[in-house]
């Protein structure tokens, strides 16, 4: 078999093809587990990654069709959709959000519809969306049964590609399956222009012994998951039959509310008191305006029930972060 990572230079991209070759395997179009021949990852930049006879870089612009249809090829069997403008960049930059966010949604899925118009069985495609979906007048909880009405050009983005991952699978093109990811942290290396990147540089620069200045109150909260859970969940969705999906192909992903200020005392307790003192406040109103949409809470019965997993808290996120980025506490 075949797979495609799109934005698999990115960090959540990087860390799911590690994940992939030592998982072998993925189950195929019938169900049964498939060895994993090649991994494709398409994204414009890489890091270093681990050399391995099945891994391959393609580089260039996934809204590009024809690069797309390079990446996607008939022999492509899954494919993890994970490329994308964050949410800052889209709303800074309306039309470049279009184009990558929207333009490559639909490219990727044209080049699959390819493959499923000639394949007995389409490909399985996962995507990543964003609980950027929500937004306006929340109820104090959201649930499975609350509608996307989504704030930002980012989110509306994501509604939209969630719907064309619905339709798609409803005509056979593809097996597609939506993940509305919470944020994601602790994301290592530099911040990005992601709304949400104050959720892990409160966190990640204190522990690497810098001084860190937050844009939004100690009282924001956040509903994060960690990247190991982030990787699990992208190939449990994978691997869940078709059946398991019906014809609701989106999902809430079970996460953790946790504010800011709780983020820094639970850094505290593992770090010490210096780590924690190395915040400081200073809000951004552009940041805090689209972070303040966010939803912070969810209950998530039907993710649960399909077998999808939350962290146990934020300080196993944060030891977590330290274990797998082998951070040295100062």
């Amino acid at each position: 078999m075949k797979v495609v990572i799109t934005g698999g230079g990115g960090f959540i991209g990087a860390k799911l093809a590690k994940a992939l070759l030592a998982r072998g395997t993925l189950a195929g179009a019938d169900g049964a587990q498939e060895e994993i021949s090649a991994l494709v990852l398409a994204d414009q930049a890489f890091p270093d990654l681990p050399r391995d006879p099945r891994l391959h870089t393609l580089a260039g612009d996934i809204s590009d069709p024809v690069f797309a249809s390079r990446a996607i090829t008939q022999d492509t069997g899954s494919i993890f959709h994970l490329a994308a403008v964050v949410s800052g960049a889209a709303e800074a930059d309306f039309d470049l959000g279009m184009r990558v966010n929207l333009g490559g949604m639909r490219a990727v899925l044209d080049a699959a519809r390819l493959i499923g118009d000639k394949a007995a069985r389409p490909p399985r495609l996962v995507f990543a969306s964003s609980v950027a979906a929500f937004g306006g007048d929340l109820p104090d909880v959201l649930d499975d049964s609350t509608i996307p009405v989504p704030q930002t050009s980012y989110g509306s983005q994501k509604v939209v590609s969630e719907y064309l991952v619905s339709d798609f699978s409803r005509k056979g093109f593809i097996d597609g399956r939506s993940l509305r990811l919470p944020t994601i942290v602790v994301r290592p290396g530099k911040a990005n222009a992601a709304a949400s990147s104050f959720a892990s540089a409160v966190l990640r620069e204190p522990l690497n012994g810098v001084a860190y200045e937050c844009p939004v109150a100690a009282a924001t909260g956040v509903w994060l998951l960690s990247p190991r859970r982030a990787v699990e969940a992208f190939i449990h969705a994978h691997e869940l039959p078709p059946s398991a999906w019906g014809m609701n192909r989106a999902l809430n992903l079970p996460g953790n509310t946790v504010s800011v200020a709780a983020m820094i005392d639970a850094m505290g307790k593992i770090a010490g008191a210096q780590a924690a003192k190395r915040v400081s406040f200073r809000i951004d109103p552009r940041i805090d305006k689209i972070v303040q949409g966010w939803p912070v809470r969810f209950d998530t019965p039907r993710a649960l029930s399909m077998g999808f997993k939350a962290d146990p808290g934020i300080e196993a996120v944060i030891r977590d972060y330290i274990a797998d980025e082998n951070v040295k506490v100062s």
